[in-house]
């Protein structure tokens, strides 16, 4: 019997697939099919891809041409493959002629010709691009930009700004630059929010009353009670309200989190968070402004995700110890908070008046994990162990600092009309109310 093997992402299955699938079936007896995994692909820098791994099995599956389908999910693996399954030949399209010869050395090497005019990348452009509004005057909005670029269906149309200052002349020179957001909003299909987080729910409001689809920097809003009621007029109108915390995008801190999820340092007991930063404080001067966020506001989303996606959000009380800009402000430098769980303790420390050492450390019965400073963009950790020759390092390339896939994320979610965020609705909910309880002066003043 003559085993053949053949590898790709098959991404929105087409003719061209079908009729490759079928040349490479007709190679031999035996068709074993690779689809590249999600991680995988991030890694080679495709994140355009529109399906999720599961679906792009199954349209595989669907065409009957597969004996048997496996996952491509590292570097080297098609000659582990080629050894494991006593593969006889190697066949992929001819637009890699050339890039596969080394496997010559364990099986024979096929290319074949690739259907003229389909593929795809077409499918993908052929769709309308998404117009995306910008409203707020923080320089990340730079960064948001210039990622956009990347993803495939997107385009900044304006931008919503009380202050040019902080922003690049590309945002500038867009053909939509308003200090007005009803402006704005004639000119796009969604925004991107982060304005002062005191402005996001009417922001929020008066974009999906306009039927604007939105993606907000953390928090949404300072109130559970306002978010709760934004979220159930999106639902209603079958729009996308999305939590933006970039963090949540990285392939190695979703890596991170099922590793540990999966029992790799056995019952986690500890989950410890630093994120500061001293930019905003020396760059404005420790003056209150619309890009000079507080600790809790610029950082507190953040520094809670990785607790409350390994312990969850069913903690048995907390406590927050604050130092403040100014006596009776409610503007932290520097908070900390402890989380104490049935059978966990979590804490978090974030400043944007303080510096520290910005690591997450998750200790568990069996070994912890390390992630070394900006952890927020991390694209390595470890896992370390009593017996170091055990330690297990994990590095996943991390283009944008995960922007760009949240943008991704944001888009697909659009068009598809599904909810595909990395952040769980609970978590959400619940870091909103753990930062409106501070605003509602539930601390420890220090």
């Amino acid at each position: 019997m003559t085993k053949v093997i053949t590898y790709g992402t098959y991404d929105l299955l087409h003719e061209g697939h079908v009729r490759l699938l079928k040349r490479a079936k007709a190679l031999g007896d035996y068709l074993i099919v690779g689809v590249t995994g999600d991680g995988f692909d991030l890694t080679r820098g495709k994140i355009n891809v529109q399906q999720s791994l599961v679906e792009r099995i199954d349209a595989v599956k669907a065409t009957g041409l597969a004996d048997q389908i496996i996952v491509e999910e590292y570097e080297g693996q098609k000659i582990d493959d080629i050894k494991r399954y006593q593969v006889d030949i190697f066949t992929v399209g001819s637009d890699w002629k050339g890039k596969f010869d080394y496997l010559n050395d364990y099986c024979k090497v096929v290319y074949l010709d690739r259907t003229k005019g389909i593929s795809s990348s077409e499918l993908r452009a052929e769709r309308s691009d998404i117009n995306i509004g910008l409203i707020g005057d923080s320089p990340i909005l730079n960064k948001f930009f210039r990622e956009s670029l990347f993803v495939d269906g997107v385009n900044i149309s304006g931008i919503c700004t009380k202050c040019e200052s902080q922003l690049d002349d590309a945002i500038k020179n867009l053909s939509c630059v308003t200090n007005s957001l009803s402006i704005l909003l004639e000119n796009c299909d969604a925004v991107y929010i982060i304005s002062k987080p005191e402005e996001h729910y009417q922001d929020i409001k008066t974009a999906l009353f306009n039927g604007k689809h939105v993606l907000c920097e953390s928090p949404i809003t300072l109130s559970l009670e306002q978010y709760d009621e934004l979220l159930a007029f999106a639902v209603e109108k079958g729009l996308v309200l999305m939590d933006g915390i970039k963090t949540a995008y990285s392939t190695a801190f979703n890596r991170m989190i099922l590793l540990i999820k999966g029992g790799i340092i056995g019952d986690v007991v500890s989950v410890d968070a630093v994120c500061t930063s001293l930019r905003d404080y020396e760059l404005t001067g420790g003056k209150e402004n619309s890009y000079f966020w507080s600790s809790m506001s610029f950082w507190g989303g953040t520094a809670m995700l990785p607790i409350f996606d390994i312990l969850g959000t069913k903690f048995n009380n907390k406590q927050i110890i604050s130092r403040l800009l100014k006596p009776g402000s409610k503007f932290d430098l520097f908070s900390k908070i402890t989380f104490v769980y049935p059978h966990a303790v979590a804490s978090l420390k974030i400043g944007q008046g303080v510096k520290s050492e910005g690591e997450l450390i998750i200790s568990g019965t069996k070994g912890y994990v390390y992630v070394p400073a900006p952890w927020w963009k991390t694209d390595y950790f470890e896992v370390r162990y009593e017996n170091s020759s055990e330690n297990r390092r994990f590095f996943y390339q991390l283009d944008g600092e995960g922007i760009r896939f949240e943008i991704l994320s944001f888009v697909r979610q659009i068009e598809n009309n599904t909810k595909s965020c990395n952040i769980d609705n609970n978590v959400t909910r619940k870091m909103i109310s753990v930062i409106s309880d501070f605003y509602a002066g539930d601390f420890i003043s220090i």
